[in-house]
Formats: structure tokens, C-alpha cells, sequence
């Protein structure tokens, strides 16, 4: 059983999960570990799916409507006999037999959750509500990307699980912010209702290859325009500051999240903080030094500042992230001239 925590305070479910495919216990057959994950045609979705699929006593099953992700991003694997892809609405229900659940769908850019505000909440409330429903039918463990988000614009720095956040309930970020509270919410009830075995990560910024180019998200920003010759856009003060983690990092952290025995919440993310202005410079001076830094109004509800605090990914996974941004860099960048066109200059 795993432990529960209610916000860092730990507690013990009242119901023993279901079981799973009576398969598992099978003395004569030993079946693969068969996954789900949804939104996995996506940034982080993708990546994940590589890491899985490396496992050959792995199944891997993606669900995605492709709002945001992109069949590309898969092409490695499709017609790969332990992989499967299914073109799926996360709001609509969906019928598979499988041991684990990552449920990663929804659109995680400002760009596309303001889009269509709406049908983002209900991804994240109706469509968190089907994949613990299947949860609960199979005896899967599911496991949640929940998000930075939840923290809103915070009061408490660096931000630790046990903060609950300073969030906006009616802003033009809450279908995201909120929606993403909901669904934390809905994991621990069903969790303690019903004894589904839940993980929930808290995942802050997260940057590397198969971002989209246009997403609106500062690191892919700041590279599609050095690349283009174009001014790099800072938005007013310059000073808020985000935290940056490399997309392997990221999937390290999912994986030891969902193998070990803790509920969660618990922050992944890179503790390593910069301003907006000085993740520019860094921008400018690895890619295109000839570009102008270019001060722009800001969006509304945008956060002043973002850090996680990864005490108790370090101690309770054994997780801290290894590539630093420098590093981390320039393989989106590699990743982005090859999508763009853009040759590098000798």
C-alpha cells in the first residue's frame, strides 16, 4: 500500500485497491506491463513513451485526440508489435485493459488552454474522472501530471507541497490552474474512497526537443525568434522567474513517481531559477548574439515567481534533475533549426 499524503501530511487509505488482470499472478504465464498514456503524442507525452517502450516487458498504449501533440512525435513506434495508438478524447470514455495509468492529457501551454477554456476544464475534471474510473474498473495505478499551476501566483518561495497556493478562481488562467486543483482533488477521493492506487506529480517548466515551435511558452519562444532573426519578447517587469527542466529529467522523475510508494503530491522540477531577462541573454548569447531584447506588456495572472522545492523528490524517490540549462539549451536548439530549416552559421 502506498503512502498517502494530504499535502505532506501522511495518511493511510480506508479500502485496499482493486485488483488488477487476475494475469498478474499467473504462475505459468508472465504478461507484459501494460500502459496508458494519455496526451502521449505530446511534448512530454512522447518522451515518456520512448522511456516506456525501451522496457521490452513493456505494452504501451497512447490515447490523444491531437489538440496539441502531434503523430510525428510517435513515428518511431507506430507499427511496433508492443505499441498501440488510438485517436481518443480523454472526455469521452475509454474501454482498455491495462496495469498503469499516465495520465498526462491536456493542453499545458497559456496559447492553447486559453483557446478553448472550457473544453480545457473538462479535460481536466471530466476526463481525470473517466481515467480514474478506468482506474478503479482494471485495478490500474494511475499516476497524474498535475502541475506548478496549482501554486498560483505564490506567497511562499520556494513552494513546497504543503503550500496551497494564491490562485485566481475567475482569471483567464483558472480553466487551467483550477482545472488541475480539481483533479488533484478527485485522485485523493477516489483514492481514499474506493482505494485506487493514485501518484501525483506537481510538474513545473519543462523545455527540450518536440516542444511546439509556436506554443507560447518562454523557452520555445525565445528560440523560434533567435532563430528567425526576429527580437526576443521579455514581457514587463522581466524580473518573474521560472525554473527549467530538461524534458529526460522530467521523465526520470514520472517514472521513479509511479514505481515507488508515495501518493504524492510531489514537485519535479529544476530548483535552479532565472529571470526572464537572463534566460534571454542566455538565449541570445548561445544562439543568435545580433538580437535585440525586446520589453512587451504582460498577460494577466502571470505568475511573479516559480521555484520548486524538491526536498521530498530528493529524499523519497531519489530524484534530482542532472542537465542544467546550459546544456539543455542547445539540444532544443538542435531539435528546432532541424524543424525550421534553419542552418546553423559556421
Amino acid at each position: 500500500m502506498a503512502n498517502s499524503s494530504s499535502n505532506g501530511d501522511h495518511q493511510t487509505s480506508t479500502k485496499p485497491p482493486p485488483l488488477p488482470s487476475p494475469l498478474r499472478f499467473s504462475k505459468f504465464f508472465q504478461s507484459n506491463m501494460r500502459i496508458l498514456v494519455t496526451g502521449g503524442a505530446g511534448f512530454i507525452g512522447s518522451h515518456l513513451v520512448d522511456r516506456l517502450m525501451e522496457n521490452e516487458k513493456n505494452e504501451v498504449i497512447v490515447a490523444d485526440n491531437y489538440f496539441t501533440g502531434s503523430k510525428d512525435n510517435l513515428k518511431k513506434w507506430i507499427g511496433h508489435p508492443r505499441f498501440e495508438l488510438i485517436r481518443h478524447d480523454v472526455t469521452e470514455t475509454l474501454l482498455v485493459e491495462v496495469d498503469q495509468i499516465y495520465h498526462l492529457a491536456c493542453p499545458a501551454s497559456p496559447i492553447f488552454y486559453k483557446y478553448n477554456p472550457v473544453k480545457t476544464i473538462k479535460t481536466n475534471v471530466i476526463g481525470t474522472l473517466n481515467m480514474l474510473g478506468l482506474a478503479k474498473r482494471v485495478g490500474a495505478r494511475i499516476l497524474l501530471t498535475s502541475t506548478s499551476e496549482v501554486y498560483g501566483d505564490p506567497l511562499v518561495h520556494p513552494q513546497p507541497e504543503t503550500y496551497w497556493g494564491n490562485v485566481n478562481p475567475i482569471g483567464v488562467r483558472s480553466c487551467y490552474d483550477e482545472g488541475k486543483r480539481v483533479a488533484e482533488t478527485l485522485m485523493f477521493d477516489y483514492h481514499r474512497q474506493h482505494g485506487i492506487e493514485i501518484r501525483i506529480a506537481r510538474i513545473f517548466n519543462t523545455y527540450g526537443p518536440r516542444m511546439n515551435i509556436d506554443d507560447g511558452r518562454v523557452v520555445s519562444n525565445f528560440i523560434a525568434q533567435a532563430l528567425r532573426g526576429e527580437s526576443l519578447t521579455v514581457q514587463k517587469p522581466g524580473t518573474q522567474t521560472r525554473s527549467f527542466c530538461y524534458v529526460s529529467d522530467m521523465v526520470d522523475g514520472l517514472i521513479r513517481l509511479m514505481e515507488g510508494e508515495n501518493t504524492g503530491p510531489i514537485n519535479i522540477g529544476n530548483p535552479g531559477e532565472f529571470t526572464m531577462l537572463e534566460l534571454a541573454e542566455t538565449v541570445k548569447e548561445l544562439i543568435s548574439p545580433d538580437v535585440e531584447i525586446k520589453m512587451v506588456e504582460n498577460t494577466p495572472d502571470d505568475p511573479r515567481q516559480r521555484k520548486p522545492d524538491i526536498t521530498k523528490a530528493k529524499e523519497l524517490l531519489g530524484w534530482e534533475p542532472k542537465v542544467k540549462l546550459r546544456e539543455g539549451l542547445p539540444l532544443m536548439e538542435a531539435d528546432f533549426r532541424l524543424r525550421l530549416g534553419v542552418a546553423k552559421k559556421e
